[in-house]
């Protein structure tokens, strides 16, 4: 199976590990030196973006569908424990923007959050609906965000309510990704395939 992602996706590695091979919709787009690793699924139409990682060796990464991570992301995973018997899954919603270089651990990303650039998101953290974690924060173990909540800060608090122009212009983004992942699909295809 790994076979045929790394022809589908050339450049990319996949990795499977402890008997789990990861699972892409046939329409993502994972980009050259960009790294998945185990128990991962992607859906349809979403983007993993030039030296992501994405691993998910000691649990599951769910990737809904047009999300797009971009370059240099890190998403991991923590298992379930003694003390933790859920552990910390990471479960991202479709129509998802996650910035460059941000780190997402173990948390839940609700349909349309985002994810700002160089920002991290740790274990069991909940990030709403259309609600923005603003770069360079960090939201902490636990934190809940509300829907249409602008985060920001180190650790990260609330800020505000977020405006309809600025959900409109997450929606503008997603469109964006999802339209560029094409152009750079063709693009690598071209060059590596």
């Amino acid at each position: 199976m790994t076979d045929d992602l790394s022809a589908r996706y050339p450049g990319a590695h996949f990795v499977p590990i402890h008997g789990k091979t990861p699972r892409i919709h046939e329409t993502a787009f994972i980009a050259p030196g960009s790294t998945i690793i185990g128990d991962v699924e992607i859906g349809a139409g979403s983007s993993i973006w030039y030296n992501c990682v994405v691993r998910a060796d000691v649990f599951t990464i769910r990737i809904g569908e047009r999300t797009n991570v971009q370059d240099g992301s890190v998403l991991h995973c923590d298992p379930p424990r003694p003390d933790d018997p859920e552990g910390s899954p990471l479960v991202i919603g479709d129509d998802v923007l996650i910035g460059h270089m941000a780190m997402v651990h173990g948390c839940i990303i609700h349909d349309r959050g985002f994810v700002g650039l160089g920002a991290i998101a740790m274990n069991k953290a909940v990030i709403g609906s259309d609600a923005m974690l603003a770069a360079g924060a960090m939201l902490t173990e636990r934190k809940v965000m509300g829907e249409r909540e602008l985060w920001a800060g180190r650790p990260a608090k609330k800020l505000k309510e977020l405006s309809d122009a600025a959900i409109a212009g997450m929606k503008m983004g997603v469109a964006h990704y999802a339209e560029n992942a094409k152009h750079h699909a063709d693009a690598v295809r071209d060059a590596l395939g």
